[in-house]
Formats: C-alpha cells, structure tokens, sequence
C-alpha cells in the first residue's frame, strides 16, 4: 500500500536543514514542498524585500530538485491554495513551522478550518525558544528584556537537527514559475541556505572576536550581516547558537533580542502599530507642512546631521542599516524632529530587506520611548556625541555622505561649525540641545 504523501508549506524556514517542520513531515510520508505567494504579505513588502524573497525562493528551489524534489509556487488565499493543493495531492497531514506574528495566527487559523479533515501540524518555529514558551515564575509574561535574557538562557533550547534532505522522499507538484523581481537600485546580498552558511562561518573566523567590542562601530562593518537570513528563515537560531557554544555572548544577547520582541508582539499583538505604553500617545507631536518638510529631509538623508544622513542614505541604497545608526535615526525622528515613530516605523519596513514586524515596530518603540524600556523617555541619543563615539574617524560617513570626504575626523561630525562649511551639504534642519529641552517638556507635560 502506497504511503499518502504530505504536505510542507514552507513560510519564514526557506531552508532544508535543521528543519523540524520537514522533519516531522518527511517521518509521516513522501513530502510536497510547497510556498504561497501571499499577495496580502506580498503588498505589505517593499520591492527591495519581494526581490531578496524571490531569489531566496529560487535558491530553495535549487537545493530542492538537487535533491530530487521541486517547490511548487501557487499564488493566492493560503485559505484556498492550501487546501485545494492538499486535496489534490491526497494529502495525510499540511506541516509548517508555527507562526506566532498576528496576520501568521489569524492566517493559519482560516487554513485549519478549510483543511477540515486535514490535519495542519505546527512544528518548530522561526526562533530558538517560541514565542509564549518563556514567562516569569508567576506565570506572566516579561515586558523587559535583562531577565527576559536570563530565564531564556536558563530555558535553553533543542539542539539542531541532523536530518539530511537527500533521505527525504519528495513528491513533486507543477506550480507556476517564480516570479522575475521587481525593479530595484539596491544592490542585493547573496540569497538562500547556502549563502546564510558562508555568511555565519565568515562572521564567526573573521568577526566573532571583536564582535562585543565593535558591534556599535558603523565604521568597521563588524557585524554579521545575518538579518535578511533569520527574516526568511535561510538558517535556524539555534544552529548559530549551537555554534556560538559558550562564548559569544554578545551576539547571542542579540539574537534574543530578536526572541523577546517576538514574545512581546505574541502577547500584545496590538504593539504592531499601537503604542505599547499608551499614555505615551498623548505627546504632543509635531504635523503639517514644516513637520512634512523635516520628515522629508529625514528620508533623504539631508538633514544637516551626517550620521543621520549616512544611515538614511545606506537604507536607500542597501535595504539594510547598522543597528547602532538605526537608533541615533529613530531618536533623531521622534526627540529631535518630534514625529510619531510610526512614520518611522513604516519607512523601514518600506526599504529594508530585513524587514521584520516584531523587530522593526519594537526596535523603534524602544528608540522612542514608547516600549519596553525602564527609563523609556530620557534617552534622547546626540548625534554628534554618537557619532564621536562609535565612527571616529568619520568613515562611515564617508562612505555615504561623499559631500564631506574632505573633512577631517575633526570637522567630518559638525560641519556646520566650520568658517566655510561645505557649500552641497545641507545646513542642520534643527539644533540637538534646543530639541532635547522641547522633547522633555513635551514628555513632563503629559506625567
């Protein structure tokens, strides 16, 4: 009797190993691979984003008929495909990695009721320790990160997988082609399983050393580069972790970092766009036409800061941004230009390739004051004092704000102290120590 195939829908684990999903699917039966272009995500996604999904999808593809199997793409409601393709296969069970995101739950939820007999079996997940699996002793879950690390720590988590996909029995299904890219100015890191490999074992020859010392250093480009590969699930946390041993502990925090905002969108799933502490929402903020004006030279990178101007243009042209430059630009938006950080918040998630809801909405909450954080609203980042600290020399602003190669470390973070600034460099569009007194009065106003 011929064994009833199954059916892998692959989401955010476009990988083949250390794959629990695939493995609890393949021990069940030959496997069909399968993803769906979603259009509700895909509308959601910046360009420079669908294009790193779509090469990713071609290198999952690769891998997949080397392998003797195929991804079959299909383009519609995941309520519709999945079940339509599971019926038309004969499929015994629909296997995925669980998703914990809003849209991920509500999603799986409408597939489940349409599978009907079908069974949809979540196993594994994006992250190390799922979301909802790390609370405090009484039960609760954490709203700040220090003993979030710690009890994460203390949980641990599973060892990888040893599974090999040569040993999987694939049962290819026709789909439709994957897409060409959209058309996109950014130059695109390499994509798919194997290029997330090269990436880490890179990191950890070259970089992993330095790495709790340089990682605020823009300048020395010391960091892992891995984002987009955790964003599309081209290598699991836990095999870096497994890597990691017992040192690293500094990137290993920043991997958790990653863990506890996803718990923290898990259990309050309107942080995605509300404000995680709501009394924060009453700040005066600033609209109209000077307020459009300034958020304009923000995105433009022609704010007169060059630190600020350096990571907005690298957003541009990379689709990506050092973590210490994202959090001078997000205090420079919300302190300096006093703007909500949901416009921030969204030109993000319109431009990087690693773009990531719980990441991305709880990243900027914690820049500007409204999220997890102890001491939220004091933090109000200078930028010419974390320029001094963490790009020295000036070259990382350099690179992106060619205006000012001819400045010396010296002169390169205030231009507009000089005799003769720079006549195609833009004059400061506000002074730092007049907006950081605004910023807390507007902030003692609403205690």
């Amino acid at each position: 009797m011929t064994t009833a195939p199954t059916l892998l829908w692959f989401r955010r684990d476009l990988r083949l190993r250390d794959h629990p999903a695939l493995d609890a699917a393949a021990q069940q039966g030959p496997v069909t691979a399968l993803f769906v272009l979603d259009q509700v995500l895909l509308a959601a996604d910046a360009g420079p984003r669908t294009a790193y999904l779509y090469r990713t999808l071609r290198a999952l593809d690769e891998d997949l008929r080397s392998h003797g199997g195929r991804l079959t793409v299909r383009r519609g409601r995941p309520a519709n495909v999945v079940p339509h393709l599971a019926k038309e296969i004969g499929a015994s069970a629909v296997h995925v990695s669980e998703d914990f995101a809003p849209y991920g739950t509500a999603r799986d939820a409408r597939v489940e009721r349409s599978l009907g007999d079908v069974p949809l079996v979540r196993t594994g997940s994006p992250y190390a320790v799922s979301p909802g699996q790390v609370r405090k002793q009484d039960g609760g879950p954490f709203k700040v990160f220090t003993p979030f690390y710690r009890a994460w720590s203390d949980r641990g988590w599973h060892s990888p997988s040893r599974s090999s996909p040569s040993l999987v029995d694939w049962h290819p299904v026709d789909g439709i082609d994957i897409p060409h890219d959209p058309v996109t100015s950014v130059e695109l890191p390499d994509a798919g399983e194997a290029a997330a490999h090269k990436r880490w074992e890179a990191f950890l020859c070259n970089d992993i050393d330095g790495y709790k010392n340089d990682r605020d250093r823009p300048d020395l480009d010391s960091s892992s580069h891995l984002s987009p590969h955790l964003k599309f699930g081209t290598i699991h946390p836990r095999t870096m972790l497994a890597d990691l041993g017992k040192d690293g502990e500094a990137y290993r925090r920043q991997l958790c970092w990653r863990e506890f905002y996803a718990a923290v969108l898990h259990h309050w799933p309107s942080s995605a766009h509300e404000y995680f502490l709501p009394a924060m929402k009453q700040m005066r903020y600033d609209t109209g036409k000077r307020a459009d004006d300034r958020f304009a030279a923000w995105q433009r990178g022609v704010t007169g800061y060059p630190i600020v101007d350096a990571g907005m243009r690298q957003l541009s042209a990379t689709g990506w941004m050092h973590n210490r430059v994202r959090l001078i630009v997000a205090s420079f938006l919300v302190k300096d230009l006093h703007l909500e950080w949901t416009l921030g918040a969204k030109h993000f998630m319109d431009h990087l390739i690693d773009g990531d809801l719980a990441n991305n909405q709880h990243g900027w909450q914690w820049a500007a004051g409204t999220g997890t954080d102890a001491a939220p609203y004091f933090r109000i980042f200078n930028p010419v004092t974390q320029a001094k600290k963490f790009d020295p020399d000036g070259d990382y602003v350099r690179r992106w704000v060619p205006e000012l190669k001819s400045l010396s470390a010296k002169q390169i973070h205030e231009p507009w102290a000089l005799d003769e600034p720079p006549e195609d460099y833009p004059g400061r569009i506000v002074d730092h120590d007049t907006e950081r007194k605004e910023s807390l009065a507007r902030y003692q106003a609403i205690r």
